[in-house]
């Protein structure tokens, strides 16, 4: 009889993609990627998800997905033992309802002790680490990268602008968020992703995301995410004309895209919005180079006057935006494992405008 494994291997080997890249664009783990195609069917907590593994691993590899499951079911009745009522005696009809109908309350009864367990451990772990905290306040200071953990009653945020830093103080933890700043209150939900204009400006200057606040308990904080909205906390100084080069002088080999074109050079925004986990490195005018591991989720703002130098160990785990003159400029979003180094920066041409372009490196 055909074999619906070797079909999937045939075809896995046959497009020369390996279980890493399979596993992280179908979300099947290696293991059970591995178990459909040597036909390993125990592996799997349940029927449910082997045939569902089977459908999705198909499709990915342009397989005819009823054919393979044809060929599943046909191996499953083979090997399935004789049918009981030809090896075992007959037991009462309602012997099996009962053993199902005890099963089941067994089941149902254990998920909820489980729960109420855990729901309990959850909740003592929090008050422990509660009353464990000191009464000391903490400050953390708000950088290109999200801050994300979790804020007592009195901690402090420190977040630069041009007129120096502004100070913002967490008043409220239970049932809502509380944030004091020089513009007064500001409340989140629990659940609820806000824009905070911090220093009265009319401008929002935060995205302030609530995971987590205790409706009744002060002491246990709240679990937030915080993110700086736009590049106007930092003071970033007017581009160096000198030091923006002719397009003429550029090597040649080096292949580049224009983004806009203007009759004047000013600072620009690049954002990165991680769609994956990936290590990201970069370099913004010359200065110091700032690295990171980043997951999904996860957002990097980057400010510069003539240019950044990017690199990026997964190319297809990031979206980046160029934030110029007020407008959005999406940049291409490379091939999954492909390792990007470009330059981002303004040039100037022939007629003496001047461009922002992607240049690639080697």
């Amino acid at each position: 009889m055909e074999s619906y494994g070797e079909i999937l291997r045939n075809a896995r080997t046959s497009k020369g993609i390996d279980f890493e890249t399979i596993s992280r664009e179908t979300a099947i783990t290696q293991e059970y990627l591995e178990a459909l195609e040597n036909e390993e069917a125990a592996i799997f907590p349940g029927e449910p998800y082997l045939v569902g593994f089977l459908k999705n691993y198909a499709d990915y590899l342009e397989v005819d997905a009823n054919h393979i499951l044809t060929l599943y079911h046909a191996k499953k009745i083979q090997e399935a033992p004789p049918p009981l009522a030809l090896t075992a005696r007959e037991r009462p009809r309602f012997l099996i309802p009962l053993i199902v109908t005890l099963c089941a309350l067994f089941v149902i009864g254990a998920a909820i002790v489980f729960a109420v367990i855990f729901k309990n451990k959850i909740a003592a772990q929090l008050d422990e680490a509660a009353l464990s905290r000191s009464n000391e306040f903490k400050k953390y200071e708000l950088t290109e990268k999200p801050f994300s953990g979790r804020l007592f009653k009195s901690d402090q945020l420190i977040m630069g602008s041009d007129a120096g830093n502004i100070f913002l103080t967490v008043a409220e933890t239970e049932g809502i968020f509380g944030l004091e700043t020089p513009a007064g209150m500001q409340y989140v939900e629990l659940s609820e992703e806000l824009e905070i204009d911090a220093d009265g400006n009319s401008i929002p200057d935060l995205i302030v995301y609530v995971s987590d606040v205790s409706q009744k308990n002060v002491d246990r904080g709240a679990e937030v995410k915080i993110m700086l909205k736009n590049s106007s906390n930092v003071a970033v100084a007017s581009p160096d004309e000198n030091q923006i080069p002719n397009a003429e002088d550029l090597p040649k080999e080096q292949e580049r895209t224009e983004i806009l074109s203007d009759t004047r050079a000013y600072p620009f925004t690049i954002n990165a919005s991680f769609r994956g986990g990936c290590l990201f490195r970069y370099r913004p005018d010359r200065k110091e180079t700032i690295e990171d591991y980043f997951a999904s989720g996860d957002i990097v703002n980057m400010t510069a006057s003539n240019g950044l130098r990017l690199w990026i160990s997964n190319g297809n785990a990031v979206k980046l935006q160029v934030v110029a003159n007020g407008r959005t400029y999406d940049l291409a979003v490379p091939r999954a494992g492909e390792v990007i180094a470009q330059d981002i920066k303004w040039i100037k041409d022939t007629y003496g405008r001047y461009k922002i372009v992607v240049v690639d490196l080697d």
